[in-house]
């Protein structure tokens, strides 16, 4: 059994409060023994959920209290009573922990356009406020607590020594669909009980979503409820940290939030592989992200994919439309390992052995290379199966 590293200062709890229509676990709580420095980046759509109004007006922060996340209720698109209900929630846990309504931050996932049931939500926290734990199995809890059609729970953990500290680091994070940069509709929490200052974690935590959350696509539809928030607890003890331990520490983040967003794609909804996308040899980032993204969207190449067939036509045509200026001769790609394009001319090779290489494993690399520049990016997304079809054309109904 995998054994994850809890941050101090930290107590974690969730509840079934009957938002799901399934019965299953749908609220969990993050409560700090004292007022933590937070961060927070959410979705860059228009239409954004209640939630993500309210927590907008609140980090960065030295004062966080604690997180209501409700799932199976997306609170989103429901007019000035959603975004009063998101401040009825924070409220909520407020005069538990005896502390200012705008000291919580809330997050919601699910169905959009509905508004929430306030009286199992009410129900909901005071019950998960009484079971808060700071032992493993609350925080936990919580993850599952968190999902809609995910199929399993996504946690990560590292634990590092700074400053003759030893400082612990925990991320939790739902999403299989509705996933497209920048972000999708996907949450992510990550504690820790390093003493950090709130625009230092606003920074670290914007560079970390920018490697990790702003490179992962299911569908490419971007959500309403995308929220990643970033708590640190100061538990460890000792000064903030600062120079090289600063360094480290936003290294470890962004290292786990990698690991959580590669998570996301491979629990996409029905999907059958991972993809890997490497761009590599671009003039700027943005290029290497433009290129990895209209691949990663590419119907074509992802049930191509999902078939096993290596049909590199589709992958390479995908990032000619990418909107990224480049001559076709500059182009190579190599599907896991096996040369099949160089220089923009098809290279012999026995299709038999690369279509059992994407049949034989979850994970399926892309590797497209260009000779512009020097930027690269890493990019993940997951093939379209039957399945995803089934679960979305059935979702509310």
């Amino acid at each position: 059994m995998i054994r994850y590293h809890i941050p101090a200062g930290f107590r974690a709890a969730a509840v079934r409060s009957g938002i799901k229509p399934s019965g299953s676990p749908d609220l969990a709580l993050f409560v700090a023994s004292k007022p933590c420095s937070a961060a927070g980046v959410f979705t860059t759509n228009r239409i954004a959920a209640a939630p993500v109004k309210w927590d907008r007006r609140i980090v960065p922060s030295e004062s966080v209290m604690g997180i209501v996340i409700n799932a199976g209720n997306a609170n989103a698109a429901t007019g000035d009573e959603g975004f009063r209900n998101a401040r009825t929630t924070a409220e909520l846990l407020a005069s538990k922990i005896g502390c200012e309504p705008d000291q919580i931050l809330v997050a919601s996932t699910g169905v959009i356009g509905r508004q929430l049931p306030m009286d199992k939500l009410t129900a909901g926290v005071s019950s998960a406020f009484d079971r808060l734990t700071i032992e493993e199995e609350g925080f936990l809890d919580a993850a599952h607590a968190i999902l809609t059609t995910d199929t399993r729970i996504k946690v990560a953990s590292r634990v590092i020594s700074l400053d003759d500290r030893e400082i612990h680091i925990l991320g939790i994070a739902k999403g299989a669909a509705m996933m497209g940069p920048n972000m999708a509709t996907m949450l992510a929490f990550v504690l820790t009980d390093a003493p950090v200052a709130s625009a230092d974690l606003d920074a670290i935590l914007r560079t970390s979503v920018d490697d990790s959350f702003h490179c992962i696509s299911v569908e490419g539809h971007t959500s309403t409820n995308d929220t990643v928030l970033l708590l640190a607890s100061g538990a460890a003890g000792g000064t903030r940290l600062a120079g090289e331990s600063l360094v480290s520490f936003a290294s470890t983040v962004a290292d786990l939030c990698r690991d959580l967003a590669r998570m996301i794609p491979d629990d996409g909804e029905g999907a059958t592989h991972l993809i890997t996308i490497d761009v590599s040899g671009c003039r700027t980032r943005e290029d290497a992200r433009s290129i990895a993204k209209t691949v990663a969207d590419s119907a074509l190449v992802k049930t191509a994919i999902a078939g096993g067939d290596p049909n590199w036509g589709r992958i390479v045509s995908a990032a000619g439309y990418s909107g990224v200026e480049f001559d076709e001769t500059e182009l190579s790609l190599s599907l896991n390992g096996f040369p099949l394009y160089r220089d923009g001319a098809p290279l012999p090779f026995d299709a038999e052995t690369v279509s059992n290489s994407i049949k034989n494993e979850r994970e399926t690399r892309i590797e497209l290379a260009l000779k512009r520049g020097s930027s690269s990016i890493r990019f993940w997304t997951c093939d379209l199966t039957t399945e995803y079809v089934h679960i979305n054309a059935d979702y509310t109904t």
